[in-house]
């Protein structure tokens, strides 16, 4: 199916649905945080499917699309990470939450004072945000998203991790203009995994036998 608002829509209520599935699946507090990434991430295709509709432009939905895509989504996955992993990998884990938080700053800053915009490019949405820096931003960005999950030393949270390093080189090879949007879509698919690593997570308090 080529991107659309259609498309959007359907994949968006299909990772919401994925979500639900996960947070009904937490046996620790602990997890919720990442149990809850799938529902963020359909709530944000959900929203782009209202960018498509209104021809892109700078409305409240293109702003609400950046605000969840880009300083939201830098602080909440590594922050899920530092909560889910055991003690001993949290320091480690809590380099990628500080650069999200740095980053996160920045990026909320550029958002309240310097228009957003998103352009439709055939099948696929650009958006336009003037960033300081933008190299070291996206650097950031990208240790707190994906170096998070490749830190915490859980399999589950590797292998999506690596999905999602992989979609990053993919979409930013394939789409480099639209690569926020493509990558985004890429990772809400992808974070149904979170559903088999919740079913393997053992219950608090719970002790290995054997």
């Amino acid at each position: 199916m080529c991107w659309s608002a259609t498309a959007d829509l359907v994949a968006g209520t299909g990772v919401a649905a994925v979500g639900v599935a996960c947070v009904a699946q937490v046996r620790r507090w602990s997890d919720l945080p990442l149990a809850a990434l799938p529902l963020l991430l359909g709530a944000h295709q959900i929203v782009e499917s209202v960018v498509w509709d209104s021809g892109g432009g700078s409305g409240p939905a293109t702003l609400a699309w950046a605000v969840m895509a880009l300083p939201l989504l830098a602080v909440w996955v590594p922050l899920g990470v530092v909560c889910a992993v055991p003690r001993e990998v949290r320091p480690r884990a809590a380099v990628p939450l500080a650069a999200g938080v740095a980053t996160a700053v920045v990026l909320a800053h550029a958002l309240a004072t310097r228009p957003v915009t998103a352009e439709i490019r055939g099948h696929t949405v650009g958006y336009a945000v003037h960033l300081p820096h933008a190299e070291f931003l996206v650097a950031g960005y990208l240790v707190a998203t994906v170096g998070a999950l490749l830190v915490s030393g859980d399999r589950g949270l590797l292998r999506l991790g690596a999905a999602v390093a992989v979609g990053a080189v993919i979409c930013w090879a394939l789409w480099r203009l639209e690569f926020v949007s493509t990558w985004c879509a890429f990772t809400a698919v992808t974070s149904v995994v979170l559903w088999t690593w919740l079913r393997g997570r053992p219950r608090a308090g719970a002790v290995a036998v054997g």
